[in-house]
């Protein structure tokens, strides 16, 4: 048996949680690999919507068990606000929620050293959510990290008072006050709501279950283009949000991969800060934004909205070995009489298809439009249905890719989704 990977294409945001909660009736395990609670997964159903930052979304199907590995930060605090807005929900996980013990453990003086250090940056800021995830990070590279399974541990809170006294030193340079204050005592109350869990060796439970022909899906955070290594730097997050990132955040080896699913939105979105070839400031821009409810699940923040970008989709796809596409959002195109593609960039007068060491050089998008259509697709369950406008925009997309679209969310509900089947 091998595990499938669902991951972003873009800069996230491109409704990860409402297809892995699609996705996972055909699954047995949900894996999430990387990030932390920057990452904001909604779900919908039943005329309700969850938000989910640390645990996999997984946990709203009965009888699936899931994992939060290794390769994702965890912080306490907010790991319990979690856990208890389920439980209000009659949604128990005592059973269900593995934590691998290699996670690593995100303190209130990372929260601290994030907003002092992006405060310090002034207009070159790259636009953290301030959830302590790089410092969190930082620390794991640097081999000062605090992880899971220190908490069970005797010598756990000598070496939190280590750390946190090294934080201290470094916050004086900042010249920020330390005050961690209730946070940190609701930090430790999430320590004892970890506790209550099963913390495991994930890497040789997942594995472990692999041989035993258990199906596992890995769930990714943020996108491609956010990837440590290969996004766009150095406005990214901490993490490899790639398929690589799967295998070193669960540990699992190459060969254990099987499907690689690939979500992109039918057009696209940033958080932050950072270059956007394809962003619009005018009203298609602004049209995007409110039809899509394109507003942060994490911070609230509104995004920035432009057309889709085929070279960086296409980037995204040879970075992670996409097998097959899903496009979300297509139902927000509905009503433009016209929208338009990046097919390719041109660069000092030149066109290319491929993405240059920085998008902040001088880029002018190549654009093709297309013809949109006004009938409301969001309540259409069958792919015939659909207008013949959005068949020949899929069809392009799978011609300019080489990937089949194998799944078309048409709206924010679980059930608002068509699949190639649905013929």
């Amino acid at each position: 048996m091998k595990a499938d990977v669902l991951l972003g294409l873009q800069w996230g945001d491109e409704g990860k949680g409402k297809i892995v909660d699609v996705l996972t009736p055909g699954y047995e395990v949900i894996a999430r690999f990387q990030g932390g609670p920057n990452a904001g997964h909604s779900l919908e159903f039943n005329h309700r919507k969850f938000i989910l930052h640390t645990i996999p979304s997984g946990v709203f199907r009965k009888d699936k068990l899931n994992i939060i590995g290794n390769g994702v930060v965890i912080d306490p605090a907010i790991f319990i606000d979690e856990i208890q807005a389920l439980e209000r929900e009659g949604v128990d996980l005592t059973d269900r929620l593995f934590i691998s013990t290699k996670a690593h453990l995100i303190l209130p003086t990372h929260r601290m050293l994030d907003a002092a250090s992006e405060a310090a940056k002034g207009r070159s800021r790259i636009g953290s959510t301030l959830k302590g995830i790089g410092p969190a990070y930082m620390d794991k590279t640097g081999r000062n990290g605090l992880r899971v399974g220190d908490i069970i541990r005797s010598d756990f809170k000598k070496k939190y008072k280590t750390l946190t006294q090294k934080h201290a030193d470094l916050l004086k340079m900042y010249r920020y006050k330390v005050d961690p204050g209730d946070y940190e005592k609701k930090w430790f109350e999430g320590l004892d709501m970890i506790r209550r869990f099963r913390l495991v060796e994930s890497e040789y439970l997942i594995n472990q279950w692999l041989e035993n022909e258990k199906s596992i899906l890995a769930e990714g955070a943020q996108g491609t283009l956010l990837d440590i290594d290969f996004g766009t730097y150095p406005y990214v997050t901490s993490s490899n949000t790639i398929t690589a990132g799967a295998l070193a955040g669960l540990g699992l080896a190459p060969s254990r991969v099987g499907k690689i699913k690939g979500i992109f939105k039918a057009y696209c979105t940033r958080v932050g800060s950072g270059p956007f070839p394809t962003e619009l400031h005018d009203e298609d821009g602004e049209f995007l934004r409110e039809k899509g409810h394109e507003f942060g699940a994490t911070t609230g923040r509104p995004r920035r909205c432009g057309w889709l970008d085929l070279p960086a989709l296409r980037y995204a796809i040879m970075l992670n070995g996409v097998t097959e596409l899903i496009m979300t959002k297509p139902d927000v195109l509905t009503g433009l009489d016209t929208f338009r593609v990046c097919t390719h960039y041109r660069i000092n007068g030149k066109e290319t298809g491929n993405l240059p060491f920085s998008l902040e050089d001088p880029i002018e998008p190549v654009y093709k439009t297309f013809k949109g259509w006004s009938r409301d697709i969001s309540g259409i369950r069958k792919y015939d249905d659909l207008p013949e406008e959005l068949k020949n925009y899929k069809a392009f997309i799978e011609k300019e890719t080489g990937i089949p679209v194998t799944l078309i969310s048409v709206g924010s509900d679980r059930e608002a989704v068509i699949g190639n089947g649905d013929r």
